[in-house]
């Protein structure tokens, strides 16, 4: 039984058209995973789906009384409820279902403990007596015990109040569950515990996502949007990968062959025309432009990124930091002691939450010290890669943006560095706050390209990135000459391109 199904589905923005007609059916108890390229669409198909956006035309048909549930991490919550509470509102239906039960055990006429027991049933069906495990389960698999079940909503991150959210629809079981790029706020652990509760998930799922790993495990079918269409296919990520090469390949070769027709009809119209063929000539005319002409293959676009490297040598040590100690008004984490070398690379794990953004804006001196020593070498010139999304002046353009920071270069210089950064035309000139996340993400990284330096500090880089992107990114960090420190929960990323780990 389908339960949603869009039917020629239509929808653009500037200088774009996101779908052109798709059509797809998800159908109770399927898992999906939505993958395409930045800015190809798969937030704002989310959004959609969700009744968020409209479309220009088209129709989204839910099933009835579908219970449909989303990942929003902006959603409204009293503040001043604890973690505890806040979870416990997943099961806020079956403790009324409770109350009333006991109201008809008391009542203690037959009729009254038949119905009853049919509620004490359904309680058990519901696992609502597990409740207690459940949730414990749920905040240990996130992380989320660590920040203690008595805090506070108000006291938590971004990141963390997200984890929350997360545990609390887990435990909801919806009937179906839409999550998009829920990993980027999750460590390598926390993904594991996730992987494995959507692998067991009772319903349907529709989870975006760029982080390969997670999808070949979760995902049983993939909506790929790209170019303007979303297609459906049946198996893994993996599978997918070989069946879309296959369809890519005789499409070209379709293409390769229509081409070659249409240039030999052209020519054969050009050269009959006004001779005895006339008639044959405005006939083959005729049936060329009546002809349904196939669109040029379109490639994806292919970051190339370098960066470039000062002139300035660090001998020896780039960064030492002994007995560190980060955080606000109390310590985020035990003191920690580590050296990093001018040729090193280096990742720095630890749960969501830990305090490994801080340590890194301590480092830089954005954020003043607990206690304990840091030192920077003299002749560090360093480039940093913040992993939050923010742009002061989010209406400007990313042509705008880079010309304010770098004056000096001209518009064609700056447009020739979006594109190595894997931006397309249309996205250059758009909005910053109309980009998707992964377009933000790569004006950040074009900003790295502009800039020399011998140290380069990345917080969550890889976070909205492309498979693409992220495979020209790693491949240009293993280039890079000088010292590396990277914080990433995608240990594929990071895997066989840093000299050792530090855990916090």
């Amino acid at each position: 039984m389908s339960v949603v199904s869009v039917a020629n589905l239509n929808y653009s923005v500037p200088e774009k058209t996101l779908y052109r007609d798709a059509s797809f059916d998800i159908f109770q108890g399927e898992h999906v995973g939505v993958v395409g390229q930045n800015g190809a669409g798969k937030s704002t198909l989310i959004k959609i789906l969700l009744g968020e956006i409209l479309p220009d035309s088209g129709e989204i048909k839910w099933q009835k009384r579908a219970e449909v549930a989303h990942l929003d991490q902006y959603a409204e919550i009293d503040p001043n409820l604890t973690i505890q509470a806040y979870l416990e509102q997943a099961y806020t239906v079956y403790f009324e279902m409770e109350a009333r039960m006991n109201e008809l055990y008391m009542a203690g006429d037959d009729e009254s403990l038949l119905k009853a027991a049919g509620i004490q049933e359904r309680l058990i069906q519901s696992d609502f007596y597990a409740a207690d495990r459940l949730i414990e389960q749920a905040t240990r698999g996130l992380g989320i015990d660590a920040l203690g079940m008595d805090r506070k909503i108000s006291q938590v991150s971004g990141g963390q109040r997200a984890k929350i959210i997360l545990a609390k629809l887990l435990l909801e079981k919806p009937q179906v569950l839409v999550l998009d790029e829920p990993t980027n706020f999750l460590d390598k652990e926390h993904v594991e515990w996730l992987s494995e509760q959507l692998i067991q998930f009772p319903g349907t799922f529709i989870v975006v996502s760029h982080d390969v790993g997670f999808l070949e495990k979760i995902a049983q079918q993939i909506l790929d949007v790209e170019f303007g269409t979303i297609r459906k296919y049946n198996g893994s990520y993996s599978h997918f990968v070989k069946q879309k090469e296959h369809l890519n390949e005789e499409y070209r070769r379709q293409y390769v062959k229509q081409q070659r027709m249409i240039e030999e009809t052209e020519n054969y119209i050009r050269k009959n025309k006004a001779g005895v063929n006339s008639k044959m000539a405005r006939g083959r005319e005729k049936q060329l432009n009546r002809l349904e002409r196939l669109d040029a293959p379109e490639s994806a676009v292919r970051p190339a990124f370098t960066f470039p490297e000062a002139s300035q040598e660090i001998v020896g040590k780039s960064i030492v930091v002994d007995h560190l100690e980060v955080g606000y008004d109390y310590p985020l984490f035990s003191p920690v002691s580590f050296s990093i070398r001018s040729d090193e690379k280096v990742v720095i794990t630890g749960f969501n939450g830990i305090g490994k953004s801080t340590l890194l804006k301590t480092i830089l001196g954005e954020r003043e010290k607990i206690s304990g020593k840091i030192h920077v070498a003299n002749r560090a010139v360093i480039s940093y890669f913040e992993q939050d999304l923010h742009f002061e002046k989010e209406n400007r353009t990313a042509l705008d943006l880079i010309q304010a920071e770098f004056p000096l270069l001209s518009s064609k210089q700056i447009r020739q560095v979006l594109a190595r950064s894997g931006m397309k035309a249309e996205h250059i000139t758009r909005s910053v706050k109309t980009l998707s996340g992964g377009e933000q993400s790569k004006i950040k990284l074009a900003r790295l390209l502009l800039t020399k330096s011998n140290i380069l500090i990345l917080d969550e880089p890889t976070n909205h990135l492309d498979t693409a992107s992220k495979e020209a990114l790693k491949e240009a960090l293993r280039n890079y000459k000088g010292c590396v420190i990277l914080v990433s929960h995608e240990e594929k990323f990071y895997e066989g391109l840093t000299d050792r780990e530090i855990k916090l």
